[in-house]
């Protein structure tokens, strides 16, 4: 293996392909005879359809066909059975079970509730316009706090539960019992949800934006009651996703019914606005946290006991508390999650489901806790930190949070900081340091792929994973080349296809762990056939016996003789040397398997013109082997960013008189933007995983953004002396402050 490729930063081998425009998204293809679908979204958030009117749309020029409730093909619902952890990667799965125009009942605001397909999008989008739906409304379940007066609380995950931790918190010496409440945020990837749908005699293919090619085939196949080998998606380039394009949801079935039934493909783009209310989002919270410590400052006693809201549809459960379970050592803890449900869109994942609402929670509890005992926040963490992973009694395959913390503080100055709130200055700037660790899973699941070795110099490496924007096609080259010496820009990489070797869908930071592996094992396969040829006859080392030979720097070599790849290839008349491997999950019983991490923020309040801004964050950390220094830097920086937002502008808000969502558009949904960039400096601690997979790699996409929000939250309670436990932190939560703080 070539050490230097791993770990190195070349560019991204899909990244001229994407800036000159060759690359195709979904609703870039535009296929023979195509016709484009519009959708008409409901505009009450509970109740039934009494009617639709569709004269005026179906004299509109250009209209094929309107469809809805009483008039769309007859469809089957997925599989609601229970499946393994490894199953559901790449099993039929959909975010709304409900299928797309099932009956007349009304969920939520922005439910499709007609579909009109047209020659034109134009045409299609004037059409959908003219359509008048009559409704009966039912009073709609708004948010949370209504949720909680008029519902009933469901069970969520199973939680988790260690000693006594109600007794524990009664007698300890110092304690604290804090409420914290995320609200929902909204993902709003680059690339919109879309759909090219087109049946070939009797094969469905499809061009989606989705994290699952494999997955999504495996649903539609299941809905259209066909085989798998009869269903194709296809996702190249995917522009993003934070987790919302995981699962199937109702445009891709819609887009497809429609394209069966009218005998031509159809195109369905998922307008912006729609995109807040029917492709999911992070849910709200409400989390109670009770902590306890001993006179000495260690933890006695932790309770996390949450509440997400989830749709009348589908049961989703936010786990706010996977990491409080074993982050930090205790003995009498309680993990719990219940649901509630209210008239939205079902949730989804968004980038680090759970853990990024639950850590804003946790890491701002351990702060309040830290000032309640008199003790520094660093400090505070160090002493509590878990050396193994207390809630499954096993040792971490990896953990370097303690480095994570000296090597962060160090590199921000924490040591200057003094504790007092609002006390360090300047100019017109108060200033506020904060800190929180963040932590996320670490998963290997199962993958296969193919790769071979051509006779004009080049290799080509294929598998059913999907690269959403973070640098897949990159990092697999990079294996191949280290085990091949082939230079970069003579691999290609194919991914994206369903039809390809099956891997996971692109989400929960495992795509690297478990593809990786799976593309090295094909490499060696590969390797093994060229030496197989070597030794056959007229090869260049007939006689010799397999094991006799070796592979180094890209060349075959035994007793003193150097074979190139194509020298072999040549010799024997071959085009290729092939190799393929199919490779499994890790063993999860002998170790716990997560990474960690640490952010320090300076926040700069300016209490005169009421200015407050994140200027700074310093961040650790540890995810194992970094396999593309540049890649991994720029998912951790992204994910710095999106915590900002979470923690200061994002929020979807709804009308608590008829659950009608507010600011359903980019113009009024508030997320960071250039001005808003803190100066970022990210540390990658770069220590083996080999427990994990053989490159002891662990996934980074979702870590960074996990602790930031709570970083800043501490930081802002240094500045300004207020704790907010209500994200996002707006300037309004900040109206109250004590004189010497406030304008």
């Amino acid at each position: 293996m070539t050490e230097a490729m791993i770990g190195s930063g070349p560019r991204r081998i899909d990244g001229r392909r994407k800036v000159s425009g060759e690359a195709m998204y979904a609703s870039d293809h535009h296929l023979k005879n195509m016709a484009y679908a519009y959708g008409v979204f409901s505009t009450i958030a509970s109740g039934k359809i009494t009617g639709l009117n569709l004269d005026a749309a179906r004299k509109s020029p250009g209209v094929l066909d309107i469809f809805h409730h009483g008039n769309f093909p007859q469809l089957y619902h997925n599989s609601a059975l229970p499946m393994s952890f490894a199953k559901i990667l790449t099993a039929a799965k959909s975010d709304e079970s409900r299928l797309p125009f099932e009956d007349e009942t009304v969920y939520y605001a922005g439910q499709f509730v007609a579909l009109v397909v047209a020659d034109t999008f134009e045409h299609a989008r004037a059409a959908a316009y003219k359509i008048d739906v009559s409704y009966s409304k039912r009073e709609a379940v708004a948010n949370l706090e209504q949720g909680m007066k008029t519902g009933q609380l469901q069970n969520g995950s199973p939680g988790h539960q260690r000693g006594d931790a109600g007794g524990a918190f009664t007698s300890a010496a110092h304690s604290i019992d804090a409420t914290y409440t995320t609200p929902v945020e909204t993902h709003n990837p680059m690339e919109m949800h879309a759909t090219v749908a087109s049946w070939e005699d009797g094969r469905l293919i499809v061009y989606e934006a989705t994290q699952g090619v494999v997955a999504h085939r495996n649903s539609l196949a299941k809905i259209f009651g066909l085989i798998p080998e009869k269903v194709e998606v296809r996702a190249p380039f995917i522009g993003s996703g934070f987790g919302s394009k995981l699962w199937i949801w109702p445009h891709s079935v819609a887009a497809c019914g429609a394209a069966k039934v009218l005998g031509r493909p159809v195109q369905l783009v998922v307008p912006r606005q729609q995109m807040f209310s029917t492709t999911g989002h992070r849910p709200e919270t409400r989390q109670h946290l009770r902590l306890a410590t001993d006179d000495q400052g260690k933890l006695v006693s932790v309770s996390h006991e949450s509440i997400n809201t989830t749709s009348f549809t589908d049961p989703f459960k936010e786990n706010c508390g996977t990491s409080t379970k074993s982050l930090y050592s205790c003995p009498n803890v309680l993990v719990s999650h219940k649901l509630i449900e209210v008239n939205r869109g079902t949730p989804t994942s968004m980038r680090a489901p759970g853990a990024a609402p639950g850590l804003f929670a946790l890491e701002s509890a351990m702060d309040e806790m830290a000032d309640k005992i008199g003790m520094d926040p660093l400090a505070f963490r160090k002493l509590n930190v878990a050396d193994r992973d207390e809630s499954q009694n096993l040792p971490w395959s990896s953990n370097h949070l303690q480095e994570c913390i000296d090597r962060a503080a160090e590199r921000f100055g924490w040591s200057k900081r003094d504790p007092k709130p609002g006390s360090m200055k300047d100019g017109t700037e108060i200033i506020g340091y904060g800190m929180a660790a963040c932590n996320w899973d670490a998963y290997r699941t199962p993958a296969e792929a193919q790769v071979s070795l051509r006779a004009d110099g080049t290799a080509y490496a294929i598998c059913g994973a999907q690269d959403i924007g973070t640098g897949t096609y990159t990092i697999i080259a990079q294996v191949v080349s280290s085990l091949t010496g082939i230079a970069l820009d003579k691999i290609e990489v194919e991914l994206g296809n369903s039809s390809f070797p099956p891997a996971p869908v692109s989400g929960g930071s495992w795509a690297t762990a478990s593809v990786l592996p799976a593309i090295a094992e094909a490499t060696r396969q590969a390797i093994e056939q060229l030496k197989a040829y070597s030794t056959g006859p007229k090869g260049v080392l007939v006689g010799t016996k397999p094991e006799e030979i070796t592979f180094e720097e890209g060349q075959l070599k035994s007793g003193g003789k150097s074979f190139a790849i194509v020298d072999v290839l040549k010799a024997q008349k071959q085009s290729s040397a092939f190799g393929e491997a199919k490779t499994g999950m890790n063993d999860t019983s002998k170790f716990s398997f997560r990474s960690f991490g640490v952010h320090f923020v300076e926040v700069r309040w300016d209490p005169g013109i009421s200015r407050l801004r994140v200027s700074r964050v310093v961040s650790a950390i540890d995810v194992g082997k970094i396999i593309n220094d540049k890649t991994s830097r720029n998912q951790v920086e992204g994910a710095i960013v999106m915590g900002v937002g979470m923690a200061l502008f994002e929020a979807t808000d709804y009308d608590e008189r008829n659950g009608m969502p507010v600011n359903d558009n980019y113009a009024e949904y508030v997320v960071p933007v250039h001005a808003d960039q803190p100066e970022i400096d990210v540390i990658l601690l770069d220590y083996p995983d080999l427990e994990l997979n053989e490159f002891g790699a662990r996934g980074i996409g979702e870590i960074g953004i996990t602790g930031l929000a709570a970083a800043v939250a501490n930081a802002v309670a240094h500045a300004t002396g207020k704790r907010v436990r209500d994200l996002p932190i707006t300037l309004d939560k900040l109206m109250d402050l004590p004189p010497t703080m406030s304008a």
